[in-house]
C-alpha cells in the first residue's frame, strides 16, 4: 500500500471510530430502575444503554490521531463486540434422581453456554421439576400475555421416575428455558435471573455466614460470570455478589485479589454513589490499598467528598452488609 492509500485508510477508520463514539454517547439510568432498558444492537440502539458498560469499554482505549491503523482496527473490533448482545444457550445433558427421607425427585443439570464462547465460560446449575414450576407460576403472574402460548410439561400421577419420562422434560425444559430466554423482558426480569442464581447465592451466603470463606468464594466466582452475562444492561446488580467476593478473599488473607475485585465493584458504582454498598466498599478499599502499598490517597478524597456532602448516617461495613444477603 503506498503512503496516500495508507493514510486515507488511518482516516476512514478515524472517522468510523469517531461515529461510533458520538453514536454510544448516552446517559446513565436510574439505579433503583431493575428492569435493564438496553436492547444493544450494532446497528440500531432503540434505548439507551448503561453508561458504566460504556465507559468500561472505553477506558482502555479511545481512538485517537496517533493510533496506528493497526490499533484502530482493534479499537474497531473491540466496539464491535461491545455491541453485540450476549446470548446463551441452555442444555441438560444429564439427569439424577435424589431420594431423601420420604420425598424422592429428579434433578436436571442446566449447562448454560454463552454462543461462541469455549467450555470456560458455561455454568452448571440443577434444579427440580417443582423449581420449574414455581418459576413457571411466578412468571404468569407478571406476564401473562407474553407466556400466553409457552406450554409447560405437566405432572403425571404415576411414571414420573421413568426413563421415557425424564427425558420427554429434559427436551421439554431444554425448550422452555429457549423461549423464555428469547423474550427480552422475561430474560431481563428478576424472577428468571433468580431462577438461574438464587440457590447458589443462598448457599454461597449461608457458607459466608458460617465463615466457611472458601467454600463461599469457590461458589460466588461460579456464579458471578452467570450474573454477569444475564445482567449485562444492569452492571449494578452484580455489586453485592462482587463485594461479598471481596470479604472472602480478605478474610482468607489474600488482599491482592480482594482488592481487584473490589476495583470491579466500584466501578460499577461511579455514577450510583448513593448505593448502600458505595461507602462501605471504599473503605475496605482505602484498608487494601493501604495494605498492598496502592495509592489509598484518591479513594480517601472520595470517601471525604461523599461524607461532605451527605448527612452523618451510620454505615455497615462491607462484611455485614455481605452477611445479611439472602437472609430468609
Amino acid at each position: 500500500m503506498d503512503q496516500d492509500s495508507h493514510c486515507t485508510a488511518e482516516r476512514e477508520l478515524l472517522e468510523a471510530v469517531s461515529r461510533i463514539a458520538t453514536f454510544s454517547t448516552t446517559s446513565p439510568s436510574d439505579e433503583e430502575n431493575n428492569q435493564p432498558k438496553a436492547e444493544i444492537s450494532c446497528q440500531v440502539r432503540k434505548e439507551n444503554p448503561e453508561k458504566d458498560d460504556l465507559q468500561d469499554s472505553s477506558a482502555s482505549l479511545s481512538p485517537n490521531s496517533s493510533m496506528t491503523t493497526k490499533e484502530l482496527q482493534e479499537y474497531w473490533r473491540n466496539e464491535k463486540r461491545q455491541c453485540r448482545q450476549v446470548k446463551l444457550l441452555f442444555e441438560i445433558p444429564s439427569t439424577r434422581i435424589v431420594e431423601h427421607h420420604l420425598s424422592k425427585y429428579v434433578m436436571y443439570k442446566i449447562i448454560i453456554l454463552q454462543t461462541g464462547s469455549f467450555d470456560s465460560n458455561k455454568s452448571v446449575i440443577e434444579r427440580r421439576y417443582s423449581d420449574f414450576e414455581k418459576l413457571h407460576r411466578n412468571l404468569l403472574e407478571e406476564f401473562s400475555e407474553e407466556m400466553e402460548d409457552v406450554t409447560f410439561p405437566k405432572k403425571t400421577l404415576t411414571g414420573n421416575f421413568t426413563e421415557e419420562i425424564i427425558n420427554e422434560r429434559k427436551l421439554a425444559f431444554k425448550d422452555y428455558l429457549r423461549i423464555l430466554y428469547s423474550m427480552k423482558y422475561i430474560r431481563r426480569s428478576k424472577k428468571f435471573i433468580d431462577f438461574l442464581t438464587r440457590l447458589e447465592l443462598q448457599e454461597a451466603y449461608g457458607c459466608l455466614r458460617g465463615g466457611h470463606y472458601t467454600k463461599a468464594l469457590e461458589i460466588l466466582l461460579e456464579v458471578i460470570g452467570l450474573q454477569e452475562r444475564l445482567t449485562k444492561g444492569n452492571p449494578v446488580s452484580v455489586v453485592p455478589t462482587l463485594c461479598a467476593i471481596v470479604v472472602c478473599h480478605k478474610d482468607l488473607e489474600n488482599p491482592a485479589s480482594a482488592f481487584e475485585y473490589g476495583e470491579k465493584a466500584l466501578s460499577r458504582l461511579r455514577m450510583h454513589t448513593s448505593h448502600r454498598y458505595y461507602i462501605p466498599l471504599l473503605e475496605t478499599m482505602i484498608t487494601l490499598a493501604y495494605e498492598l502499598g496502592k495509592d489509598f490517597l484518591s479513594l480517601q478524597e472520595k470517601l471525604e467528598e461523599w461524607k461532605a456532602k451527605k448527612d452523618p448516617i451510620r454505615v455497615f461495613t462491607l462484611k455485614e452488609l455481605a452477611v445479611r444477603e439472602y437472609v430468609q
